[in-house]
C-alpha cells in the first residue's frame, strides 16, 4: 500500500514507516502532522484523484530539522575579471510516515458528465432502429 503525496509543493510516493526529507516544515521535533492532498493511492486497487483523493490522510511524525549539503555556485566571465562564489544549503526536515488512513471511506473525486453531441445522439437512435 503506497499513496503519492503533495507535500510543501513537491509530490512524494510514500509508505507505512518511510523516512523521508521534505523542504522544511513548521512545527517542532517531536510533532505530528497530517497532510491531505493524496494525488494517487495504491490498496490493491487504484485510486486516482481528481485533482485529490478525498478522505484519505497520510500521517506523519516530525524527527529533525537539518540542513541539505551545500551547493556551491561559481561565475565568471574569462578575460573580464569576473567572479562569484555563493554557496547554498537548502533547510529540510526529516519525517516519519506513521500510517496512511480513511481507505474504508475513500471515495475518487467525482468527474463531470460526458457532454453529447446531436450527431453523438442521432447515432445512437439510428443503430437502436
Amino acid at each position: 500500500m503506497f499513496a503519492i503525496v503533495e507535500i510543501a509543493g513537491l509530490q512524494y510516493k510514500v509508505e507505512q514507516d518511510q523516512k523521508l526529507f521534505v523542504n522544511r516544515l513548521k512545527g517542532d521535533k517531536g510533532g505530528k502532522v497530517s497532510f491531505d492532498k493524496i494525488l494517487l493511492t495504491v490498496n490493491g486497487a487504484i485510486t486516482v484523484g481528481a485533482p485529490a483523493v478525498n478522505g484519505i490522510t497520510v500521517e506523519a511524525e516530525i524527527l529533525d530539522h537539518v540542513k541539505a549539503d551545500k551547493v556551491i555556485v561559481f561565475k565568471k566571465k574569462r578575460r573580464k575579471g569576473y567572479e562569484v562564489k555563493n554557496g547554498h544549503r537548502q533547510s529540510l526536515t526529516q519525517i516519519k510516515i506513521t500510517g496512511i488512513t480513511g481507505f474504508d471511506g475513500a471515495k475518487k473525486a467525482e468527474k463531470p458528465a460526458k457532454k453529447t453531441t446531436k450527431k453523438a445522439d442521432a447515432e445512437t437512435t439510428e443503430s437502436a432502429e
